[in-house]
């Protein structure tokens, strides 16, 4: 039997793993369903969703070059309305998601240590731009020495 990935199948569980199921599809196909994709909950214990010989349907996600083949039992089902129905749109904005500058302490309230910082700072920014601009006029860019 030759199957589609993105096709549900109807197939029989074969054997509970911790890791996940394996799933036999036409009697002559098996494929594994990964614990994570067992139900759209979190699954601790497989053996709590899933029993040997329990028809389920599946869905195939891939099939690898040695031909093993990823199944999902969650994805074969049809989705799940949400609770509490569909989220309320936000149209009253009271402020925009804006980024504003961190506001300047004036000089004066400064302590010593703050000055010399903000000084420091914007000298090694100044250099920076100078060496930068210094660079271009050169062209002195580093070409692979």
């Amino acid at each position: 039997m030759q199957l589609e990935i993105g096709k549900v199948y109807e197939g029989v569980v074969k054997g509970i793993m911790p890791y996940g199921a394996f799933v036999e599809i036409d009697n002559s196909v098996t494929g594994m369903v990964h614990i994570s994709e067992v139900a759209n909950t979190y699954v601790n214990d497989i053996k709590e969703h899933l029993t040997e010989n329990q028809t389920v349907k599946v869905k195939v996600l891939s099939i690898n070059e040695a031909g093993k083949i990823s199944l999902s039992i969650k994805k074969a089902q049809p989705p799940q309305p949400r609770e509490g129905g569909p989220r309320p749109r936000r149209e009253n904005h009271t402020r925009p998601n804006v980024w504003e500058p961190k506001k300047q302490v004036p000089m004066s309230e400064l302590s010593f240590e703050d000055m010399m910082s903000r000084f420091k700072q914007s000298s090694e920014e100044k250099i920076c731009d100078l060496k930068r601009g210094s660079d271009r006029k050169n062209g002195s860019r580093s070409r692979g020495k």
